[in-house]
């Protein structure tokens, strides 16, 4: 199965064309209208995220305990570059925010394509019943760039000690989440914007990489571009 059979076929049904970005309508600051943007997401990424923290945390790690871990690298390489690590959809859940690219990859699940699913085999291992990932192979340092690297380190440094049920909790402190909350009682999960990670929590709580007025900008101008270069492909 390919990229773009994947993205008609999972679950929560993101309209996705591989090499590409997809489009619904949002407003960025200043009134400017742009398109809400989804990324092509990288399995590649999204693997060896996934084992990167296996390994951090001793060869096995909560799968919730992960997915969580890769929402704050996302974060900090975003905020911090112009871009998430993993290119990945968000959706807001119960238990904060779920990357759902890497929650399949995690999961092992059918709508992974068969590259997908025979990648993420070589360096993760799913026993039937767990809760946990368990790291098989080294992580492939040639699948991610420098950035992510210090992105992924920057999570398990900063968070990497706290349990899962710590991390959702923690979770619900950011912006892009909270305002979900109220809607969050009548409907299982709603899509993020990556926009809304460039907004600050609260004073008290780490912001995953500080961002100046002229940096947000600055992001926000990436990501009107990112539009713009979608239309040449539309």
């Amino acid at each position: 199965m390919n990229l773009k059979s994947r993205c008609e076929n999972r679950r929560d049904k993101v309209d996705c064309t591989a090499g590409r970005l997809c489009a619904g309508r949002i407003a960025l600051a200043g009134g400017v209208s742009v398109h809400k943007i989804t990324l092509d997401f990288d399995y590649r990424k999204a693997t060896q995220a996934l084992n990167y923290f296996a390994v951090k945390e001793g060869g096995r790690i909560n799968k919730m305990k992960a997915l969580k871990l890769v929402y704050f690298a996302d974060r900090y390489h975003l905020r911090k570059y112009g871009r998430p690590v993993t290119n990945d959809t968000y959706f807001a859940m119960s238990y904060g925010p779920v990357p759902s690219g890497v929650k399949d990859v995690a999961e092992g699940s059918e709508f992974l394509g068969d590259t997908e699913k025979d990648y993420a085999r070589i360096y993760l291992d799913r026993e039937t019943g767990s809760l946990d990932l368990r790291s098989a192979s080294p992580v492939d340092k040639d699948a991610l760039s420098e950035s992510d690297v210090e992105a992924l380190a920057f999570a398990w440094e900063r968070f990497g000690h706290l349990d899962r049920f710590e991390l959702a909790r923690r979770t619900h402190e950011y912006p892009e989440w909270t305002k979900h909350r109220a809607a969050l009682s009548l409907v299982s999960r709603i899509q993020m914007t990556l926009t809304d990670f460039l907004d600050d929590p609260a004073t008290n709580v780490e912001k995953c990489f500080e961002l100046t007025p002229q940096d947000r900008e600055a992001r926000l101008e990436q990501l009107e571009e990112m539009v713009k270069i979608n239309g040449l492909w539309s």
